[in-house]
């Protein structure tokens, strides 16, 4: 496979904006309130009388756009040289399967991995048959899995870079955007059981100190 298709100076494009008059983006307006008040834990809670499905799209397309921005403050660090594997640590080694271009797991570098990933969610997102925007059309019954399975990769970019550019991050000035940005995604993942714990063990430790509620209370 050749290596160098991997632009290092790519920028992910965020989803586009979610359109302002939808449920979605009333829904997005709420999201933003609440965080503003700083309980991440009742940020995350469906509101009262919503649908589910609505609050996970919105979310979801939330928290593609966050992980892309702070992967993207790496992405010159994170290179096939760095970084030749897509890893959490020595236990944990991803690789890449999409089911359509990739029908069984490829092994490739960190920053292919993330690249495949990104474009992969972005196009579940830009679907309307899997990602519905307009009001009144049906989530499909895969809705929930397909939402599963992103944010079970998407843990994977945060997985790598706490375990291979943690200190860059800090030397950027980023940890506490980067722990607060974590900490609202596995809330979101254990109010909506999303992912399996066995999924989560590359940052069980950090999980269990973000969630206590000592921390909490003095976040």
């Amino acid at each position: 496979m050749n290596l160098n298709f991997f632009n290092k100076n790519k920028t992910f494009k965020p989803k586009k904006n979610i359109p302002e008059g939808t449920k979605q983006y009333q829904l997005k307006k709420y999201a933003e309130a609440t965080l503003g008040s700083g309980n991440l834990r009742l940020a995350v809670a469906l509101p009262e009388g919503e649908d589910l499905n609505e609050w996970l799209a919105v979310n979801t397309v939330d928290f593609f756009n966050q992980i892309n921005m702070l992967y993207g403050t790496i992405t010159e660090f994170c290179t096939p040289q760095e970084c030749p594997v897509m890893s959490a640590g020595p236990k944990y080694e991803y690789h890449w399967c999409d089911g359509v271009q990739f029908k069984k797991p490829v092994k490739v570098s960190a920053p292919e991995y993330v690249d495949y990933l990104m474009t992969w969610v972005q196009t579940q997102l830009d679907d309307e048959n899997t990602f519905p925007s307009k009001i009144g059309v049906p989530f499909p019954k895969s809705f929930q899995n397909t939402v599963k399975t992103i944010f079970k990769r998407l843990f994977r970019v945060y997985a790598h870079v706490y375990h291979a550019h943690f200190p860059r991050i800090v030397s950027l000035g980023e940890e506490a955007h980067l722990n607060t940005s974590f900490k609202h995604f596995i809330f979101f993942v254990q109010e909506f059981n999303l992912i399996d714990k066995k999924e989560l063990a590359p940052l069980a430790e950090l999980i269990a100190t973000l969630t206590s509620t000592q921390h909490v209370a003095a976040s």
